[in-house]
């Protein structure tokens, strides 16, 4: 969805990207004629204060961020979404389809993301304050839900693959599994953890309500994990067709490093 106060009339090529969450800020700004990534950063917030001091502090310190933009996007992170197929949505009726999995209060505002090319929308709980901080800092933004762009990159990841996929994307407090077979979804997930048994245990039992086979079944990792991670060991330790994801083919159209483009796969694919 787009927020805007004014349009926007003159052109530098540039694109803005913040993905933003109750615990951190990142970043990205684009060259919207080479598609490269100029620049990115990732910021914490503290413990115990008010998100919209937080997001003051982070302008104060990154003046880039108030720099003209041809285009603003917004990713709202949080796993307060859920995922319906076009032949059983109703935009009328958006809160209905999150009361069987998330927490949802009257008084909350529903959005949703239309998939292009799969017939799917995802339906979430965007953060209306973090929205109405954005608005008197920008003139202009469109926003989406973080899950959106992940969904979608998988499944354009999957497309020719006829065989199922699993893929894991990290962050510090929680992780998504999504199970794909050539652009069709059968599964979107997000588990909270703080051990590798608790990743694992998780990862699993997905594998064996899907009835996948951990001996067969290639498993990719994203996001916040590398090879020396103890959640990447147990899981190469109870699956066999077990590694990162392949960012090669990534690496010199955005223009960073392998590290780089899976710790901020969504960011850099907004």
């Amino acid at each position: 969805m787009v927020i805007t106060t004014n349009d926007i009339t003159q052109k530098n090529y540039k694109k803005l990207s913040i993905q933003v969450s109750l615990s951190g800020l990142s970043f990205c700004v684009f060259d919207l004629i080479t598609k490269k990534v100029i620049t990115h950063n990732n910021i914490e917030f503290e413990k115990n204060k008010v998100i919209e001091e937080q997001l003051w502090k982070v302008f104060i310190d990154n003046p880039i961020l108030i720099n003209s933009y041809d285009e603003i996007i917004v990713l709202h992170d949080n796993n307060l979404n859920t995922f319906v197929p076009d032949a059983l949505f109703d935009v009328n009726q958006i809160g209905s389809y999150l009361q069987y999995n998330v927490k949802v209060f009257e008084t909350d505002l529903f959005n949703y993301d239309s998939i292009e090319n799969y017939n799917i929308n995802n339906v979430y709980v965007p953060y209306v304050n973090i929205n109405n901080f954005l608005l008197d800092q920008f003139s202009s933004f469109d926003y989406k839900n973080v899950n959106t762009i992940l969904v979608k990159k998988i499944l354009d990841l999957s497309i020719g693959n006829n065989d199922k996929q699993v893929f894991v994307h990290f962050q510090p407090d929680s992780f998504q599994i999504i199970v794909v077979k050539n652009q069709l979804l059968f599964l979107f997930n997000s588990f909270e953890y703080s051990t590798p048994e608790d990743f694992i245990y998780y990862l699993l039992f997905t594998y064996e309500q899907l009835q996948l086979s951990p001996e067969t079944i290639s498993t990719q990792l994203l996001g916040n994990i590398e090879k020396s991670s103890d959640y990447f060991k147990i899981a190469y330790k109870f699956i066999r067709h077990c590694d990162l994801l392949n960012t090669e083919k990534l690496i010199n159209v955005i223009g960073k490093t392998d590290i780089e483009i899976r710790n901020n796969f969504i960011l850099f694919h907004s």
